[in-house]
């Protein structure tokens, strides 16, 4: 190394491979899946077809698709032993934990743990899929003094997850609004859960352990757990309003809240995106999303806390929402406790996470950076 050394901290602006997967379409502000834009999937689409989309790189046709859903509704049910160890965790530990843990033992229970070839890693992957909603469902319910729901294999994945979840069938305004964010949060390039994941197969380990390093990026508040920050924000303010669910005090409360963050040099969570530099092009998708929500749930004290607080980074600082901004407080209207909403975000992206070690598998090299020392000269042990 020498004086000359270009070091990219957080690796910002280094190309480390290529990948077919996603990209951010710079021309357009989109993002691409396959070449897809995310929007006409997430308007056109379920979260099963998107999923096959990124596992095989194509979208199903209908005997793909039935195969597809068929294999993966009859893997939903959670297994004894893991409810066993979920029961065993406290309810004071992050959901976030919990699945973490939830996915280690499904690695040591698959069949296939040890088999990384590309047929064991699609099994894998689909068995994780399927039984995730189980895992997170019933974590929460847990946490409120619920029983476990059984899975229905007459649903599709997004209203058994919700079903699962509340107890009830959903609506289709509310499974249409998760199934987007499902579709949103499936997949993007190398982000530093995906990048995390790809690392660990570089290294030939197996698809579950790749996973479990995974979760444990995104769990961070600067990637995945910004979207239960946010709703966190919203909460602070809310209290600050004396529980107001008028519009304009909450606009009103929301502005004060804000130039006392800025002032005090807080980070504002929910804005801002290392790729997009004209706005997160998720966000339009999301905030209709939202929208059909607070129409539905007549929430309309949520829609001004969205509103106040982006007309204000906007003017105080020119920094737009990303996709947790409105992520969020849809989950929220929907009914999932704020802790849960970073596990949401593990549900959707084991699509993306899994097309990763599946793609670096087929033209692996291990990663291995180098670093520049800085520390104490060679010296001698007194």
């Amino acid at each position: 190394m020498t004086d000359s050394t270009d070091i990219r901290k957080g690796l910002a602006g280094v190309v480390v491979d290529t990948t077919a997967i996603s990209k951010v379409n710079s021309e357009t502000n989109s993002l691409l899946y396959y070449g897809y834009p995310v929007q006409d999937l997430a308007a056109k689409c379920s979260f099963e077809q998107v999923a096959y989309l990124l596992w095989h790189g194509d979208l199903p046709t209908e005997d793909q698709l039935a195969e597809f859903t068929r294999n993966e509704r009859s893997q939903r049910a959670l297994p004894d032993n893991l409810k066993s160890v979920i029961d065993s965790l406290p309810t004071t530990s992050h959901p976030m934990d919990v699945v973490r843990t939830a996915v280690s033992v499904l690695g040591a229970n698959h069949p296939k743990a040890e088999d990384s070839s590309r047929e064991a890693n699609l099994d894998k992957a689909l068995s994780l899929l399927a039984v995730t909603p189980a895992v997170i469902a019933y974590d929460q319910r847990r946490r409120r003094g619920q029983d476990l729901i059984e899975p229905r294999e007459d649903l599709d994945y997004s209203s058994n997850f919700l079903w699962m979840t509340f107890g009830e069938e959903p609506a289709k305004e509310v499974v249409d609004a998760f199934n987007v964010s499902m579709i949103l949060y499936a997949e993007h390039s190398f982000n530093a859960s995906t990048f995390t994941g790809r690392v660990i197969t570089s290294t030939l380990a197996d698809l579950h352990s790749a996973i479990t390093g995974a979760i444990g990026a995104l769990k961070g508040p600067l990637h995945g757990g910004a979207n239960e920050a946010v709703m966190h924000t919203f909460e602070e303010i809310t209290t600050a309003a004396g529980d107001s669910a008028d519009p304009g005090a909450l606009a009103a409360e929301a502005e004060k809240w804000l130039d006392k963050a800025l002032a005090e040099k807080r980070k504002i969570m929910g804005f801002g995106h290392r790729v997009y530099k004209n706005g997160d092009s998720r966000v339009p998708t999301m905030k209709g999303a939202l929208d059909a929500m607070v129409e539905y749930y007549d929430r309309p004290d949520m829609l001004a806390l969205y509103d106040a607080l982006e007309s204000g980074m906007g003017e105080a600082k020119n920094i737009k929402p990303n996709l947790d901004y409105p992520a969020g407080p849809t989950y929220h209207l929907i009914g999932f406790d704020t802790l849960t909403f970073t596990p949401l975000f593990v549900a959707a992206r084991i699509s993306g996470w899994a097309a990763h070690i599946m793609e670096q598998n087929e033209n692996n090299a291990l990663i291995r950076p180098l670093s520049e020392y800085v520390g104490p000269e060679q010296r001698d042990v007194p």
